[in-house]
């Protein structure tokens, strides 16, 4: 077959994965001359132990199998089965912990409970004063800054893939698109992942999407001089992903509300250490368009102070911030929207923030319904 794949950021790249893979030829339009959307502006966490039990979890759990199996294919991806550590502090942020690793998927989770000392010998640069931590083995890291490029590389390498950046297309269907350079792409397969671009062409071929747009604002350090061995949250991530949902949480968020600034901003810690030894560092979420086109300096000030208690020692300098937007169905608890939208022409897109985690899986889930 001959697909033609628009967008490269990590979903449109796993859909062309899964297409040469299944020895199809691939031509991949993007319109900037590279990814620059949410997947470069991202953790590029694989992160399972967050993740809403069913078909969330069961996507998850197969995508980082697949991360697993393409980092060992091309290691530019920076794949590493690092796990992560949720920092505990409080009695009520124990209870959570505790009422997560008494369900039955705790274990398919990878989730156990580490006292002080465990997580100062699974992660000596935590040094500061905690109860605990929730550990998730199954977690893992890629470094999305040069991900998609190591892949797109290992495709071309195949001979039938072709990447055509700095291209927009303008129209889609029956079985082909037309691009801004005005040629004509025909294919037998049109797979639209265009992310977080929901106007103009995909406006048209699906008026009604149940999709919206969310914002982030993160932040990047200079070299931290220490290993960081795991993912690090803290325990605001509990309020804001949907396994740790339950009557403790419920009791947490009662007795124990979230800081003014991280409600505000509706904020949780997440840091994860990039092979270069610097941090990133975020986020915020806001839902409400038309969104800032400026980044605020009260979520930094926040998330430097979260951060610093957590590993006991200041952080280095701060050399980067930024914002991004990525496409979220409405129905949160949806993986993913896909859509036939005209002749041989599909939509995929909303995962939301588990896009860098699930894409192979979802991908993969495409080519098997498409018949790849």
């Amino acid at each position: 077959m001959r697909v033609v794949i628009v967008g490269a950021g990590v979903l449109g790249t796993m859909h062309a994965w899964h297409a040469v893979a299944r020895g199809h030829e691939v031509v991949h339009i993007e319109r900037e001359r590279d990814a620059r959307g949410a997947s470069v502006r991202n953790f590029g966490l694989v992160w399972v132990g967050g993740r809403a039990s069913g078909a969330e979890l069961d996507t998850a759990l197969r995508a980082r199998e697949l991360w697993q199996e393409i980092g060992a294919r091309v290691p530019g991806v920076g794949f590493r089965s690092n796990g992560s550590l949720t920092a505990v502090r409080t009695e009520a942020e124990r209870a959570v912990a505790d009422e997560v690793l008494s369900r039955p998927d705790a274990d398919a989770r990878g989730l156990k409970w580490l006292d002080t000392d465990e997580v100062g010998t699974v992660n000596p640069a935590l040094r500061g004063e905690l109860l605990g931590a929730l550990w998730c083995e199954r977690d893992a890291a890629v470094e999305p800054r040069v991900a998609q490029r190591a892949l797109r590389e290992y495709l071309t390498a195949s001979g039938r893939y072709t990447f055509l950046g700095g291209r927009e297309v303008r129209q889609a269907g029956p079985r082909r698109v037309v691009d801004d350079h005005g040629q004509t792409h025909h294919a037998d397969a049109v797979v639209l992942c265009t992310g977080a671009w929901l106007s103009g062409l995909v406006r048209e071929l699906a008026p009604q999407l149940p999709v919206r747009r969310v914002r982030l604002q993160m932040m990047q350090t200079d070299p931290l001089g220490e290993r960081l061995t795991t993912s690090v949250a803290d325990a605001d991530s509990f309020r804001y992903y949907p396994a740790y949902a339950g009557g403790a949480l419920d009791a947490l968020n009662d007795g124990q509300p979230q800081a003014a600034t991280a409600a505000d901003h509706r904020m949780q810690l997440l840091m994860v250490q990039r092979l270069d030894g610097s941090l990133t560092i975020g986020d915020t979420h806001e839902y409400a368009e038309p969104f800032a086109f400026d980044v605020v300096e009260e979520p930094y000030e926040h998330l430097r102070e979260v951060a610093e208690t957590l590993l006991g020692r200041p952080l280095p300098r701060i050399r980067h911030r930024w914002a991004g937007v990525y496409a979220q169905c409405v129905d949160t608890a949806r993986v993913v929207h896909r859509e036939q939208v005209a002749d041989g022409v599909w939509l995929v897109t909303g995962p939301g923030g588990r896009g860098m985690t699930c894409s192979p899986a979802i991908a993969e889930t495409t080519a098997d319904e498409l018949g790849w």
